[in-house]
């Protein structure tokens, strides 16, 4: 069998063409393919292969959520098989499994992805959708990156804007028509799966292939700066929802988030800056 192995040569800090070079696949042909170099993209390139060829898409978290938002709507009658080789694998930390493990199918982990919609734009998404000191987390991250090679310390941004430079908006949620309102947001995601900001577990409880495809919005609010100091390190178990004082998890297919002044979003680890409001919807599947 012929597999098509697409990969990102910026994925993982400028290895992805190495790393997915290294893979290895019993009786099967291995054909490369640079991402960056496709005329007309995903789907057009999906037009031009066998429908009985594998594809394997290499990189992380990004990739799938581009691919996933170029196909949307295509019926594909390919295999479609993931290897992680990127840095951010939330993704792939929700499945349990880790980087370097074999290609798996990932298809039903793409059919009924929620959406969300920012600014007019509207697109699907993998993980999750970070609002507040994760979106502001990503903006100052993009900020160094720009002027420097080296790795980005997300924690150590994180503990600085919390303790000095995030100043944390009011929020009004709705959810499936219910409206709540919370004081001084720290967090106010929306999740399909369990991880974000490589390897955050903000929403403990939520499955990403739940029969009734809910999303849960985990919101973390009002406590003090050493306080939500000494709490935040929990959330990397999921354990901040036992502070239900600061911590409130609401689940179900309709959100809408609104903060009370403009505040940097993250849609997959992407950075929306200046957002004041933005909607989720997450349909059940027609079972016919």
């Amino acid at each position: 069998m012929t597999y098509h192995v697409l990969f990102n040569p910026l994925a993982g800090n400028g290895t992805g063409a190495e790393e997915a070079k290294k893979l290895k696949m019993d009786s099967a042909e291995l054909k490369f393919h640079d991402v960056t170099k496709l005329d007309g993209g995903y789907a057009a390139f999906l037009r031009e292969i066998a429908p009985d060829d594998g594809v394997i898409l290499t990189g992380g978290d990004g990739t799938i959520n581009h691919f996933a938002n170029e196909l949307d709507g295509l019926d594909v009658p390919n295999e479609i098989l993931y290897y992680a080789v990127g840095t951010g694998n939330d993704f792939l930390n929700d499945l349990g499994k880790k980087v370097g493990e074999p290609p798996f199918s990932i298809k039903k982990y793409l059919r009924d992805l929620p959406t969300v919609t920012v600014n007019g734009k509207t697109c699907r998404f993998l993980n999750g959708i970070g609002f507040g000191i994760d979106g502001y987390c990503c903006e100052v991250g993009d900020a160094q990156r720009a002027k420097s090679d080296k790795p980005v310390n997300y924690a150590s941004i994180a503990i600085k804007g919390l303790l000095f430079h995030f100043k944390r908006p009011n929020a009004v949620i709705t959810v499936d028509g219910k409206e709540y309102a919370f004081k001084k947001v720290w967090l106010a995601p929306t999740m399909n799966g369990r991880f974000y900001g490589g390897g955050m577990m903000v929403a403990p409880q939520q499955d990403r292939l739940n029969a009734e495809r809910t999303v849960t919005v985990s919101v973390m609010f009002g406590a003090g700066k050493l306080k939500t100091l000494m709490v935040f390190p929990s959330i990397f178990k999921g354990e901040h929802v036992k502070h239900t004082e600061m911590c409130r998890t609401i689940t179900g297919h309709e959100v809408t988030v609104r903060f009370d002044r403009p505040t940097a979003l993250q849609i997959d680890g992407e950075t929306v800056r200046g957002v004041t409001e933005y909607s989720v919807t997450s349909k059940a599947p027609i079972h016919v």
